[in-house]
């Protein structure tokens, strides 16, 4: 019998559907006063309207956890390959306090 030493290890199943994956190169980020929104859709150039490929839905907790755990893996990237350069600029924050978000048309 096999004993597992971590119990928080989780075992995560990746269908081949899944695995494929789906391009994004615009993310529309936005919230409520209980979830985050993540819209991702692929913007074609001179094409007036895009598709929602794919929404996730996350906590506040979770989404605070899924912006750390982005850092620390463009951080590594980084380390590996070299500075990753925007190639436009990264809107300046609203005077609301919200963080500038290079993925938001």
């Amino acid at each position: 019998m096999e004993k597992n030493n971590n119990p928080q290890e989780i075992k995560v199943e990746l269908s081949p559907e899944v695995a494929a994956g789906q391009y994004s190169n615009r993310a529309f980020i936005s919230h409520g006063a209980g979830e985050f929104f993540f819209d991702f859709i692929s913007l074609t150039p001179n094409m007036p309207h895009a598709k929602v490929l794919s929404r996730i839905v996350m906590t506040p907790e979770n989404a605070k956890n899924l912006l750390f755990a982005l850092r620390d893996n463009v951080q590594r990237y980084e380390q590996t390959f070299g500075e990753i350069k925007p190639t436009r600029p990264v809107n300046p924050p609203t005077g609301n306090g919200g963080i500038p978000n290079p993925f938001e048309a």
